[in-house]
């Protein structure tokens, strides 16, 4: 071991047994206030009563069923002993954090106007503040900030309007129409509620904005436009006419911010401009879309910003929160912001300046296939640390647990292929793909500046085609028109689905659901599907006919007129993405070689990465005698001072505890369902606890309503 080696090996060493509590002994009450840990979403815990030695024996101490099955992608957040989570359908729920008893239960108002929730609605966590003798749960619904009482469930009815405030407060009046959610917790400092959206990624898109509100009130505090208008900085790296939201919207943070409250500053990470594919209608770099901003959490003023894809023609927005940590390098204790990408890679910066701890180069990037775009010339790649996926599929690397694998690698020889290559009208290879490399459920860090991270080795096939001319559309019936333009590139032209990107079939639609809800699920959207209340009631009546199959209006074959032509309500790009395809072999497997999802450890002092091991494994496979491959994952890890990293996220209903020396898997335990969240841990009588939301139903996997909760006996 090097003397620079061991120096951190000793500085890591100490910082975990400062923070350890004596193994056995009987813990304080240990709250897990905010999501994913702390402000900094460090997902760190200091307990310790759960180590290396002991983690074999632990056992499944309650399950809460909510009675609401589905997807739940929860962080839960304990205060005091009690637990505070969210339902499949969005309901919140007050346990005993001990015992899983239910105290309160409490569901939004689903009447009313289009931005109010429907079932099965994501919401990852919720947000807790208090001061003085003054409490509040803060949590959304839709189109809605609410404010509940921690005590009973109940609204706080001097909170805006009876109790809640609408998320478009600060986006102008064009977004009155729009769908606007939010899906990640808002960011605490002081009095203020920063909070993240979520948008349409199309031309149809909000302004993404970042605004604060007073918790006590309501009111909005301030607003940082992510895409400014004249004079202000950065309207020079759009069209003139962006800001008005005419053709161009998003560039919003819906995957959640941290926040440095020493310095008063909160870190932003947003996603790419709407419509995200095609961006023939914004030429130009596209601030602040695809950044990190530091802004000044008082009043919203820039203090800098790193921008990781310029022009962004890939989705590549920044998926998770960024992680606030301190490293020493260069004899210097740095504190740190560092980020993670949908590509694999890691940009960390001082928090203060913004400078890089690690050189970052511009790369060289290929040109457009299509006429009307310009992809920008150079994109930024970190030097270090090494990026925590493969960057760069070979012929070799196709097929090789597949049956297919002859078609597999026909297939990638015919595709375009290389890092930052735009989407086109041939298939492209997409690697990683559109879930990552990372993703929303965060990243993990210790107080010695390591970094935990699972990521998603998946590619995924893109192509680009031609919205439908108006000849085309002329000879469509209107309910046909407006499923082209508004749900064929997802759900597929014939209606058949993608079960593989977990996009359902709709021509078996009538049987599963009725027109009212299929009313409301595209007005409000459902789980990660967009909604469209800006869509006239004449185009959603006709939709519903024909996916009902009761259309009696012949398909013309003259021009088009009327208002059920979309094609005249609404901006729209010239070419949409053909679907979102994960790339799979006949069987279901990823048509790429293992490892399909990993966890890293990465040592932000150095840049190395300690260990690497598979996430994930698939029990037929094994069978045969294939290594555990990993598998696609969805929610992050903890790390806690005994020395023990634990994530679910894995498609195979598992909930792991890891060694941070080693990557070693130490304790495995099964769960109802996948665990597709964020693990939380706390202590409460003198006990330490690790729970987890299971509700499973992603990628094809059975489904649940549990938060399983496990402890020592």
């Amino acid at each position: 071991m090097t003397a620079r080696k061991l120096t951190q090996f000793l500085l890591w060493t100490a910082s975990v047994a400062g923070a350890r509590v004596a193994h056995g002994a009987a813990l304080p009450d240990t709250d897990w206030r905010e999501y994913l840990g702390d402000s900094g979403r460090t997902h760190y815990s200091s307990l310790a009563q759960i180590d290396r030695s002991n983690v074999a024996k632990l056992e499944r101490a309650w399950e809460y069923r909510t009675g609401e099955p589905g997807e739940v992608q929860c962080n839960p957040l304990v205060v005091r002993g009690v637990l505070y989570g969210v339902t499949a359908a969005g309901n919140v729920f007050a346990l005993d954090a001990a015992t899983g008893r239910e105290h309160w239960k409490f569901e939004p108002d689903r009447s009313g106007d289009a931005g109010r929730p429907n079932t099965l609605r994501i919401v990852r966590g919720l947000t807790y503040w208090e001061q003085d003798n003054e409490r509040r749960l803060l949590v959304t619904a839709g189109a809605w900030l609410l404010a509940l009482d921690p005590a009973s469930g109940r609204l706080v009815e001097t909170f805006g309007d009876g109790g809640r405030v609408s998320l478009k407060t600060g986006l102008g009046p064009g977004a009155a129409n729009k769908f606007v959610i939010s899906t990640t917790p808002g960011a605490l400092y002081r009095d203020l509620i920063i909070m993240p959206l979520r948008l349409s990624e199309s031309a149809d898109a909000a302004l993404g904005f970042v605004q604060a509100f007073e918790v006590r009130t309501g009111k909005l505090a301030w607003v940082f436009r992510t895409i400014p208008g004249p004079g202000e900085f950065g309207h020079d790296t759009w069209p003139a006419e962006a800001h008005r939201n005419l053709e161009v919207g998003g560039a919003n943070c819906w995957a959640g911010m941290a926040v440095d409250g020493t310095r008063g500053l909160v870190f932003v990470p947003t996603g790419s401009a709407g419509p995200d594919f095609w961006g023939g209608a914004r030429q130009g770099a596209n601030l602040f879309a695809n950044c990190l901003i530091a802004l000044d959490a008082a009043t919203g003023k820039r203090r800098w910003h790193f921008q990781f894809v310029h022009h962004d023609l890939w989705d590549r927005d920044l998926p998770s929160p960024p992680v606030l940590t301190t490293v020493r390098r260069d004899g210097r204790t740095i504190d740190v912001v560092a980020q993670t990408t949908k590509s694999g890679h890691v940009f960390v910066f001082e928090r203060e300046s913004g400078k890089p701890v690690f050189p970052i180069e511009e790369r060289p990037a290929p040109r457009s296939p299509l006429v009307g775009e310009e992809a920008w010339p150079t994109q930024p790649v970190p030097l270090q640390p090494a990026p925590f996926t493969r960057q760069e599929l070979k012929e070799e690397d196709i097929g090789t647990v597949s049956a297919d694998r002859a078609a597999l690698r026909e297939r990638f020889r015919a595709a375009r292929k290389g890092t930052f290559q735009p989407f086109g009208p041939d298939e492209t290879v997409l690697f990683p793909g559109f879930d990552g490399g990372a993703e929303w459920g965060g990243t993990a860090a210790d107080p010695a500046g390591v970094l935990y991270v699972n990521a998603n080795e998946m590619a995924w096939m893109a192509r680009l085609k031609p919205t439908p001319r108006a000849d085309e559309l002329s000879r469509m019936t209107p309910g046909q028109r407006v499923y082209a333009l508004m749900c064929g590139a997802c759900h597929g032209a014939e209606r058949q689905g993608n079960p593989g990107a977990n996009l359902p079939p709709l021509t078996d639609v009538a049987a599963r659901k009725t027109r009212a809800e299929v009313s409301l699920q595209v007005t409000t959207g459902k789980g990660m599907m967009p909604g469209f209340p800006g869509m006239p009631a004449v185009e959603k009546e006709a939709l519903l006919e024909f996916l009902f199959g009761t259309e009696k209006v012949e398909a013309p074959s003259g021009e088009v007129v009327g208002s059920t032509n979309p094609a005249e309500t609404g901006p729209r790009a010239p070419f949409a993405l053909d679907g979102y395809r994960r790339w799979i072999d006949t069987q279901g497997y990823p048509a790429i070689s293992p490892p399909w999802g990993t966890l890293t450890a990465i040592d932000l002092n150095t840049g190395e990465h300690r260990w690497q091991v598979p996430l994930g494994e698939y029990a037929e496979l094994m069978a045969k005698g294939i290594p555990a491959t990993g598998t696609e994952n969805y929610g992050g890890p903890v790390v806690t001072a005994g020395e023990l990293v634990f994530i679910a996220a894995t498609k195979d209903a598992l909930l792991r505890a890891f060694d941070v020396r080693t990557g070693e898997e130490v304790w495995r335990a099964e769960l109802p369902a996948p665990g597709f969240a964020t693990p939380s841990l706390y202590a409460v009588g003198g006990k330490q606890y690790i729970v987890v939301a299971a509700g499973g139903t992603k990628l094809g996997t059975r489904k649940a309503d549990s938060y399983v909760a496990f402890a020592l006996p």
